[in-house]
């Protein structure tokens, strides 16, 4: 078990940087996410691993190898791809037994070999079917046990779910947890997708527009606990305040143009947070309470207008027009097929939060 580790690593494509003096460190043995917008510079990342594309400086180190000019065939990596990259002649076995075979090992031992990895993806009963005949999922499976036959470090996947519809996502997002739980091998996942890298990683990478990392960490500290008004944005939904820090006696307030003070946790280890600096905060919409009458327990309350109605389903999300004109989004989960309190179009309603749900970004 080795962990992946970049050193001041530059890439660049026709002379437009994509990545520069970028340094990354991935634990062995997890399920490691890349997220990211298009052209932040996530897949070049996993194309380096991969020996598919070579920085102009810095390192690429597996463990205590450097791998940064290493051929492609002698690298312990393998990839899935978007498109699967499945040969449509030849049968599940085939493909699964491809990598085997070109390496002339012995047909019973590419026999045992298959038939077990098979069984570990749930297509022992689609062995013999050509790949055209197999269904989205299936080939999914099928592109996973021909990369992880050969047993490698690192396995590589390349928005391996895109092209599969919102149910059948969802089902492949959780065997893949379970594959990567049994084989242990260090999955690198690279999505732009933020519910698919909240479900998978155990740790995951925030790669702004930049090719820059904002923030690494578990999903629920990069959630709970984003660094910057770009993971806060992201990741998820915000509502993001910008107001002065009021620092006293071990208490603390942002004031907030038009809208007044609001308490706050005292910062703690924040340098930048000082009295009286301008600041940025984030506030998630299922954190806020909403209501049409004044309720009491919470230490922070705005009034406002609502604007719009979005029902989600297990949701509903109201957009509120503040004093000032700021809008704030509110999830409000449905508990229930027939609340006492119906909450409609032009109506007052009171937001409150606790003050420990409201995060300082750093930047």
């Amino acid at each position: 078990m080795r962990n992946i580790r970049f050193q001041n690593i530059t890439k660049s494509y026709n002379n437009d940087l994509v990545l520069e003096n970028l340094s990354l460190e991935i634990p062995s043995g997890t399920f490691f996410a890349l997220l990211g917008p298009s052209g932040s510079g996530k897949t070049t990342l996993l194309r380096l691993i991969a020996g598919l594309e070579i920085a102009e400086k810095g390192s690429i180190f597996l463990g205590d190898e450097d791998i940064t000019h290493t051929p492609i065939y002698k690298r312990r990596v393998n990839t899935v791809f978007q498109n699967y990259a499945l040969f449509p002649h030849m049968n599940v076995f085939d493909n699964v037994a491809y990598s085997l075979a070109i390496r002339h090992v012995p047909a019973h031992i590419i026999e045992e070999k298959v038939i077990k990895i098979l069984h570990t993806v749930h297509l022992e009963k689609h062995i013999y079917k050509y790949i055209n005949n197999l269904s989205g999922g299936q080939k999914q499976r099928v592109a996973l046990a021909r990369a992880i036959i050969n047993e490698p470090d690192v396995l590589l996947l390349d928005e391996p779910l895109a092209a599969l519809d919102l149910k059948l996502r969802e089902k492949m997002l959780l065997e893949l947890i379970d594959l990567q739980s049994t084989l242990k091998t260090t999955f690198v996942y690279v999505t732009h997708d933020q519910f698919e890298a909240l479900t998978v990683a155990d740790h995951m990478a925030i790669m702004n527009y930049d090719g820059e990392i904002e923030q690494v960490g578990t999903p629920k500290e990069i959630y709970e606990f984003p660094i910057s008004t770009f993971v806060a944005e992201f990741v998820g939904t915000t509502n993001i305040f910008k107001g002065a820090l009021q620092i006293s006696d071990g208490s603390a307030l942002i004031g907030f143009s038009g809208l007044g003070s609001f308490e706050i946790v005292v910062p703690k280890q924040k340098e930048w947070a000082q009295d009286g600096k301008l600041v940025y905060m984030s506030l998630r919409p299922e954190k806020i309470e909403i209501s049409k009458t004044p309720m009491i327990g919470f230490s922070n309350e705005l009034a406002g207008i609502v604007q719009s109605i979005v029902y989600h389903g297990r949701s509903t999300q109201y957009n509120i027009e503040l004093k000032n004109g700021q809008i704030v989004q509110v999830f409000e989960q449905n508990e229930e097929h027939f609340p006492q309190e119906i909450i409609d179009y032009d109506d007052q309603v009171f937001l409150y939060w606790q003050k420990e749900n409201v995060v300082l970004l750093e930047k």
